[in-house]
C-alpha cells in the first residue's frame, strides 16, 4: 500500500491532468500550460515542475492516459462478443467508440482533434495508440476471408505503412496482406468520421438523432465486408 506522501503525489498529479483537460475544453489546446494550471491549483510554478518537468511531458502523459482508457473500453466491448462473431465485435467496437467519445469530449479532442501547438510527441509514440491500431487490424483480419472478395484492394504494399505497424501486424497475422491493413484504416475512417462530426457539434443542424445515422453507417459497413 502506498504511503501518505505517495498518495498525495498521485492525487495532485491526477488533479493537474484534470485541470489541463478543463483548460483545453474552455480555451482549446493552446490553453494547456503549467503556469495556468499552477494558478488554478494555488501552487507555485516551481512546485508544479516537480510533477511535470515540461508542458510536453504533461501532454504526453495525458494522451497516454486518455488512449489507454479508450482502448480498455474498446477491448472490453469487443471481448464481450464471441470470438467467431466478426460482425458483432466490429459493431461493439464502433458503438463503444461513439459512447466513450461523447462521454469524454475533451479526451477525444486531445487525441483526435486539434494538435497542441508546439507539442513534440516522443519518438517512440504512445503504446496505447499502437495497441488500438493492432486491435482494429485484428478485427479486420477476422473478417478478411469474407471481406477480401468484396473490397477494392488497391495497389498496396508494406512500404505504404508505418514500420512499427507493419512489424506488429506481420507478427500477429503473418498471412494477412497489405490490403487488409489499408481496409482497417478505411474501416476506422468510417467509424471515426461521424463520431468526430458529432463531438464537434457539426451534426446538430442536420439531424436530431445522430446515433441513428451512425448505426445505419455501421450496418452498411458490416454489409460491405460481407458479414451478416
Amino acid at each position: 500500500m502506498p504511503n501518505r506522501r505517495a498518495r498525495l503525489r498521485a492525487e495532485t498529479s491526477a488533479e493537474i491532468k484534470a485541470i489541463a483537460l478543463k483548460l483545453m475544453a474552455a480555451g482549446g489546446p493552446d490553453a494547456i500550460s503549467l503556469r495556468a494550471i499552477a494558478r488554478q491549483m494555488g501552487m507555485t510554478a516551481n512546485a508544479i515542475y516537480g510533477y511535470y518537468a515540461t508542458r510536453d511531458d504533461l501532454v504526453t502523459t495525458l494522451i497516454s492516459d486518455v488512449y489507454t482508457d479508450l482502448v480498455r473500453h474498446l477491448e472490453a466491448a469487443r471481448d464481450a462478443r464471441p470470438a467467431g462473431d466478426a460482425a458483432g465485435r466490429i459493431v461493439a467496437w464502433a458503438e463503444t467508440l461513439r459512447t466513450w467519445s461523447l462521454a469524454n469530449p475533451e479526451g477525444f479532442r486531445l487525441i483526435y482533434g486539434d494538435p497542441v501547438p508546439g507539442y513534440q510527441p516522443p519518438e517512440e509514440g504512445v503504446e496505447a495508440e499502437r495497441r488500438a491500431c493492432a486491435a482494429l487490424v485484428g478485427l479486420v483480419a477476422d473478417a478478411w476471408p469474407r471481406a477480401a472478395g468484396r473490397q477494392s484492394h488497391g495497389d498496396h504494399d508494406w512500404a505504404d505503412f508505418d514500420p512499427h505497424v507493419v512489424e506488429t501486424v506481420r507478427a500477429e497475422h503473418p498471412d494477412l496482406p497489405p490490403a487488409a491493413v489499408a481496409l482497417s484504416l478505411r474501416v476506422w475512417g468510417r467509424m471515426h468520421g461521424l463520431v468526430a462530426l458529432e463531438v464537434y457539434g457539426h451534426l446538430r443542424g442536420q439531424t436530431r438523432d445522430p446515433g441513428k445515422v451512425y448505426r445505419a453507417e455501421m450496418a452498411d459497413l458490416i454489409s460491405s465486408l460481407g458479414l451478416a
